[in-house]
């Protein structure tokens, strides 16, 4: 079976193997086994190896199962684009550029 390529930056792959690290440690320092967070998280122990690796082929789901079964983790998940300075900064721009209101139709 032909493995499937990601076009995923180096950055990229340097922040999932962080956050993999993380949910790895997280996972020890609850002392946790790897087969009772996995069972949890209604996933097998080779797809949490594969989330604690931050192998980009992991669903976004699977991950926010093993952050749920390390004791709720996945509320993190909610800081995810949080603060889009970036987006803000262009929303704005295009409402500095309206010179009024579209037509509201009544």
């Amino acid at each position: 079976m032909k493995k499937a390529v990601y076009n995923i930056l180096p950055e990229t792959e340097k922040i999932l193997k962080t956050m993999g690290e993380q949910i790895k440690l997280a996972r020890l320092r609850r002392s946790l086994a790897a087969g009772l967070v996995a069972e949890r998280a209604g996933i097998s122990r080779a797809s949490l190896w594969k989330v604690e690796k931050g192998d980009p082929s992991v669903a976004m789901g699977i991950y926010a199962a093993v952050l749920h079964a390390l004791n709720n983790l996945d509320k993190d998940l909610l800081l995810v684009a949080k603060d889009d300075a970036l987006g803000r900064q262009l929303q704005d721009l295009n409402l500095i550029t309206r010179k009024r209101p579209p037509r509201r139709n009544d």
